[in-house]
């Protein structure tokens, strides 16, 4: 029977396009969908014929990427609540309750409290979907946060203090004011321990990530689900394909490098990766929407873009330098290419460090990144059989596809529990 699916997500393109990929699949399998996300990804989601709702203006989303403290390793989660987490809270929770006589579910990303308001006061039937392992609150292997390791090896004493001086003095401190005075206006208690446990729908989560690349841990949500990586990206301009084809029929294959679609200030993070090539005798393809971060001359063998879908480009190139973001992760490893991961905060230090862990790449951190470090990471990562051997191996377990139908299953169901 064909359900009413309503999806949100609040971020960048690495954080809006896996939610699309879903919600093309559960169109695919007959269902309404509907997509509530920031207007700059309005034709996107048209084009993907799903209904677009307007969360947040285009106005507001590039005065986050502006924002010169998005990047910082400590500074950035506070400009991301101010900009994006808090002004979307009450939105979502008004739109999921104009809808909730005809929507048979929710599935939001880790960000957007309003569904999981929403929740709590309407009862609507509700997934939270998580992108990145980070999200996950674990005593046992939480990975790498913010430069910490809390890792295995970590003791699990230092790990819940470490947990606990971060909830009380920073999430809660910036996200429970301005969350619970809207509770309060419907009626709600109060709610604390944001990160630890509120953002985790006691109903169903799913990790849009493979078991492979982080475990399921012990003290995750007992109704936790992990589905795979589930990916999207749109065509981009005819134009821009035709010269990326030129370019890549010119010469061996080249480094595609690319600082993520939000990212606007990473001239250092070009010029080094560019000083790097050079000096490596490499061919690159730079990729971003924001040109002003690009060296204004470039030698023949580099080139720049504004846009390429990386499931095209990936596959035809021998590494991939980016910034660690999970979207592009997971395009590099299904095109089995080796990486350098080059991160700055969020969940960047983790996803790099999983990479490198697992053999498919390395991870250098951005305050102690030079043009000669990562000369010496690409060519260790373009000259090593082994490693594009390991790389090669683990491209079949990228499955898109098989990741969307899980997703969709375990959204159906939901729905299905409490329908009459």
């Amino acid at each position: 029977m064909p359900l009413s699916i309503l999806l949100a997500s609040i971020g960048s393109s690495g954080a809006v396009n896996p939610v699309v990929g879903l919600g093309r699949a559960l169109r695919a399998r007959g269902h309404r969908v509907s997509l509530a996300t920031n207007e700059i990804f309005g034709p996107l989601v048209r084009d993907s014929r799903l209904e677009f709702i307007e969360l947040g203006s285009t106005a507001e989303a590039e005065k986050v990427m502006n924002d010169p403290w998005l990047w910082h390793r400590y500074k950035g989660f506070p400009s991301i609540v101010r900009g994006a987490v808090l002004p979307n809270v009450e939105r979502l929770y008004r739109i999921i309750e104009e809808r909730r006589g005809s929507t048979d579910a929710v599935a939001a990303t880790s960000l957007c409290l309003g569904a999981r308001l929403a929740q709590d006061k309407l009862g609507v039937p509700t997934a939270t979907l998580h992108l990145q392992p980070t999200v996950f609150r674990s005593l046992v292997d939480n990975g790498v946060i913010g430069g910490l390791d809390l890792g295995p090896s970590t003791p699990r004493l230092a790990k819940k203090a470490a947990f606990w001086i971060v909830d009380t003095f920073f999430v809660d401190r910036l996200i429970g004011p301005g969350l619970n005075r809207t509770r309060a206006g419907l009626g709600l208690a109060p709610v604390s321990g944001i990160f630890r446990s509120y953002l985790n729908s006691p109903e169903l989560v799913l990790g849009l990530f493979p078991e492979w690349f982080a475990p399921v841990q012990p003290d995750w949500p007992p109704n936790t689900h992990l589905t795979g990586f589930i990916q999207f990206d749109d065509g981009g301009e005819a134009r821009e394909h035709e010269e990326a084809e030129r370019f890549l029929a010119a010469g061996p294959p080249p480094v595609l490098v690319t600082p993520g679609s939000a990212a606007k200030d990473r001239t250092r993070f070009f010029a080094h990766l560019v000083r790097a090539c050079e000096a490596e005798g490499l061919r690159a393809m730079l990729v971003t929407n924001h040109p002003g971060q690009v060296p204004p001359v470039l030698p023949a063998t580099i080139r720049a873009f504004s846009y390429l879908p990386f499931s095209r480009v990936l596959p035809r190139c021998s590494a991939v330098a980016y910034h660690g973001g999970v979207g592009t992760l997971a395009q590099a490893v299904r095109a089995g290419v080796p990486q350098l991961v080059v991160a700055y905060a969020h969940d960047q230090p983790d996803n790099g460090r999983r990479i490198e862990r697992l053999g498919l790449g390395r991870c250098l951190d951005e305050h102690r990144f030079s043009a000669e470090d990562a000369a010496r990471c690409l060519r260790q990562i373009t000259g090593s059989p082994d490693m594009r051997a390991r790389c090669a191996a683990f491209a079949p377990r990228v499955d898109a596809s098989a990741a969307a139908e899980r997703a969709c299953e375990l959204i159906e169901s939901l729905a299905a529990s409490r329908r009459p």
